[in-house]
């Protein structure tokens, strides 16, 4: 039980020395944990004259909120089933994130999935089997149902807004709280624009797999300026930035353009960590060469498999911002784009204690789940 006496009588975890990621600044102060929630000290101090049970000395390595990563195939050779699993099969699978990402979990227990396709464009449909694609016949929502099966565990849909009935489907999944998610799309800005009119706030990889730019019609990645929004539509977008998808002059224009909207995204299919060589995505073979995966025979990239503290860092040094503003496109705002910033993506007193532990170049030391260690680098623990 969080609260109350049984609250008040929990042991209390105090991380000292370290650097703690909070309001868009690093803050040179201790952070409290108790019952897997970030403590206000100063509450702990003149309401209970409580100190901590138990302190952890972090050498001087900055405290981040966990990195959500809202668009992941898989890792170490698991990927997700074709349809969503229970809890039980995502439970299983994040556990095997936990060396590259904090991400999005409670004791392990991802939010939920991202379907990506079969309702997307033939021409821009990337790596996804052109056999398995659907459009949306008269049925519209059932037809997305009879696909998918229930939608109990998902989060973000994404679906190419040019296709027939899509704007039912938006206004369908939005409505059961579901995030619509532009892309493998040919659409141009009109179509795009009504998309988001209908429901829709957020935009697969931004680049990949869509219209390029056009002076005369921007397509998708017009929605970055445009003043077309219904009042007070904040628009989100995920750009995988491993070095290889996003030329780092495109990271420049789209963070400039818009960079509360930016949401770093991995991509990673599940040959992430295994190496180079051919691995298995689905029911195709992928060629992996250093950090870059291609169909096996083709030049067709195939998802990433750069973990996302890769992408952080690339970022960082592709566009020159901050630090902070770094971290916060791999937490705080795909939290914001799921609704979830009160207690993931920040940590404020009262969000959950989902953190990791970074040197100073950015590198993963320690991954903290509900404040408790799951996961820690080799030279942490020597």
């Amino acid at each position: 039980m969080r609260g109350g006496q049984d609250g008040a009588r929990a042991p209390v975890l105090q991380f000292t020395n370290c650097r703690i990621l909070r309001g868009r600044a690093l803050l040179r102060e201790d952070l409290w944990v108790r019952e897997g929630r970030i403590l206000d000290p100063e509450k702990l101090f003149f309401e209970e004259r409580r100190v901590a049970d138990e302190r952890r000395d972090c050498g001087g390595c900055i405290l981040a909120p966990g990195f959500i990563d809202v668009q992941i195939n898989g890792h170490g050779g698991r990927g997700l089933r074709s349809r969503p699993g229970g809890p039980e099969d995502l439970v299983a699978w994040s556990h095997l994130l936990l060396p590259h990402v904090g991400h999005l979990t409670t004791r392990g227990l991802s939010q939920g999935v991202h379907l990506e396709g079969p309702f997307i464009s033939r021409e821009k449909r990337g790596a996804h089997p052109e056999t398995h694609l659907r459009s949306f016949e008269t049925n519209a929502f059932h037809d997305v149902l009879a696909t998918y099966g229930p939608l109990d565990n998902v989060r973000i849909v994404t679906l190419a807004p040019e296709l027939g009935r899509s704007h039912e489907v938006i206004q369908a999944l939005t409505a059961r709280g579901i995030c619509v998610s532009l892309g493998h799309s040919v659409a141009d800005l009109q179509a795009a624009e009504e998309a988001v009119q209908s429901g829709a706030t957020f935009i697969t990889h931004l680049f990949n797999a869509m219209l390029p730019f056009h002076h005369r019609d921007p397509g998708i990645v017009g929605l970055l300026t445009s003043d077309r929004l219904p009042p007070g539509r904040h628009i989100f977008y995920g750009m995988i930035a491993d070095g290889t998808h996003t030329n780092p002059a495109a990271l420049r224009i789209a963070h400039r353009a818009h960079p509360q909207g930016l949401v770093l995204v991995t991509d990673a299919v599940p040959a992430l960590g295994l190496g180079n060589g051919r691995h298995t995505l689905g029911q195709q073979e992928v060629e992996v060469d250093g950090l870059t995966a291609y169909v096996a025979g083709t030049k067709t990239l195939s998802g990433s498999i750069a973990p996302m503290d890769v992408c952080v860092r690339h970022f960082l040094q592709a566009t020159g911002c901050s630090v902070e503003l770094a971290l916060e496109a791999a937490s705080l705002h795909p939290a914001q784009l799921l609704g979830l910033e009160k207690r993931k993506g920040t940590l404020d007193f009262g969000a959950d204690a989902d953190f990791v532990m970074l040197d100073d170049s950015l590198h993963v030391r320690a991954t903290y789940i509900s404040g408790e260690l799951v996961w820690q680098a080799e030279a942490a623990r020597q």
